[in-house]
């Protein structure tokens, strides 16, 4: 008779920063491991960082960034809450919440090539809120979006109050996009990062997904028509269309 295999689970790196206790990482893992029974997906790997900020101004003082491997497809969940365990416990439940809304399968990205009326079939629009809560210089904002494993990542621009996107492109590696377009503002920035100059195009919801659909670009950069902030529409894995609105929240 054969002994019983040992079912083994999926490596759960924890990283932690800024003077967190050492017990937090044992809790991570106990509480990610719970989660991760939600999928019937393979998860290669875990990574958590958990980071508390020194900026007393913040109410919401650490952050947590969870990063997914499930069978070669990053999910990605972030966080934010006053106390290292709070900012755990949140970011679980976002996991869960993922997790559960998954579907069975992978399913191929649709559109209207296949000659289908739009209509039953067609990707939903998935809407939420950006991932940083408050304003950010230009290099806080690639730290971010480093942190959070993502390609781009939309925010406020601290110095100029504007809405921008900083993303992986152009000849330095990063691009950065504002609102209002235009030459780049000086003393806004350290990291190298090309400036796109042009102003990203005036669009509502419709005109978006169709612009997305034709390009076939991963992501589209534009100014909202109905409130006039800027947004990005993207491709998410399960087929659908995420949508960054700050006016969201």
């Amino acid at each position: 008779m054969k002994p019983a295999e040992v079912q083994v689970g999926p490596e759960i790196v924890v990283d932690m920063q800024g003077g967190i206790a050492d017990d937090l990482p044992d809790y991570v893992r106990e509480k990610v491991a719970a989660a991760l029974v939600r999928t019937s997906r393979p998860v290669l790997w875990v990574h958590v960082r958990v980071v508390r900020h020194g900026d007393p101004s913040r109410s919401e003082g650490v952050t947590a960034h969870g990063n997914v491997d499930l069978g070669g497809r990053p999910l990605l969940v972030h966080s934010a809450a006053a106390t290292p365990r709070a900012a755990v416990d949140l970011l679980v439940e976002r996991l869960r919440h993922r997790l559960e809304r998954l579907p069975r399968g992978h399913r191929p990205r649709r559109g209207h090539d296949d000659g289908e009326a739009p209509g039953a079939g067609e990707p939903e629009i998935v809407r939420h809120a950006t991932n940083s809560p408050v304003p950010l210089p230009v290099d806080e904002a690639v730290v971010e979006m480093d942190d959070l494993g993502l390609n781009f990542h939309l925010f406020v621009e601290t110095l100029t109050g504007q809405d921008a996107l900083v993303y992986r492109d152009g000849p330095t590696g990063l691009r950065l996009s504002r609102a209002s377009g235009g030459p780049d503002v000086e003393g806004s920035h350290s990291v190298v990062v090309t400036v796109s100059p042009q102003r990203p195009p005036l669009l509502d919801t419709a005109e978006a997904v169709e612009r997305l659909r034709v390009t076939g670009l991963p992501f589209l950069f534009y100014v909202d028509a109905d409130h006039e902030r800027a947004t990005v529409l993207y491709h998410r894995d399960d087929g659908d269309y995420g949508l960054i609105d700050p006016a969201a929240r």
